[in-house]
């Protein structure tokens, strides 16, 4: 899947370090944001793989945690000082460890396999990673 959009040029900053190649790069919006793609990638597989889960509760619970993740980057990119985005990064962080334990329970209770838990938890580790040297960017050089 290819997140797509449309160019806006207001709220240009400069990432010092791109997640995946190291490499110095522009960030003119949040979804130009590797960790932001990511999360919402990992969000529709977690809305496929609970399509016929009947335990209604849990799939609610856990469809939200998982949309909360880029939905709380992109609100935090959107928002007016550098505190609020860390603000807002750090409730994505913790929505992914919220997110990362439902999981545990899915594939340990049946709800999804286990392999496929197994897989959304370590996207969710990526991504909590991800966070972090964003969050630790921020801080330091903004």
């Amino acid at each position: 899947m290819e997140i797509v959009g449309i160019r806006d040029k207001g709220n240009m900053e400069t990432e010092n370090r791109n997640q995946e190649t190291g490499r110095n790069r522009k960030i003119e919006r949040f979804e130009d944001l590797e960790v932001w793609k990511k999360s919402v990638r990992l969000s529709i597989q977690i809305y496929k793989a609970l399509n016929s889960c009947k335990d209604y509760g849990f799939r609610d619970q856990i469809q939200r945690a998982a949309v909360s993740i880029p939905s709380n980057i992109a609100e935090g990119y959107e928002r007016n000082t550098n505190k609020e985005y860390i603000q807002f990064l750090h409730i994505a962080k913790g929505s992914c460890g919220e997110l990362r334990t439902q999981l545990y329970i899915a594939g340990e209770g049946g709800i999804i396999s286990k392999e496929k838990s197994q897989e959304f938890i370590g996207i969710t580790k990526e991504i909590s990673a991800m966070l972090f040297s964003l969050i630790k960017t921020r801080k330091e050089k903004f």
